[in-house]
């Protein structure tokens, strides 16, 4: 059966204990203010584009595919962020939406 969402993460074998001290006292400041900016305004587009989405779905019948990658593109990089701070990956989450 396929499911609708997939998220995977692969289990490190070994972990950066220096990136791991580092990340814990400072995290929120090399991580946090760029990706917390970006996503704020991120996250500000996309409840625009889901009311207008929310119409467009009202009325056609059918979720319009730019909008549903815009808002896929969201979830995508803010699930990456939230899994560099909770300690799942060593790998710094990119700037980006894209896979």
């Amino acid at each position: 059966m396929l499911h609708p969402v997939n998220v995977t993460a692969e289990y490190p074998e070994k972990l950066s204990r220096g990136i791991l001290i580092l990340r814990t006292l400072f995290g929120w400041l090399y991580v946090g203010i760029p990706h917390g900016v970006c996503l704020f305004g991120y996250g500000i587009a996309v409840l625009v584009v889901i009311i207008i989405a929310w119409f467009a779905v009202l009325f056609t019948g059918k979720y319009p595919k730019g909008l549903f990658d815009f808002v896929v593109g969201y979830i995508r990089w803010s699930t990456r962020v939230s899994g560099y701070f909770l300690f799942l990956t060593d790998k710094y989450p990119p700037f980006s939406n894209k896979e």
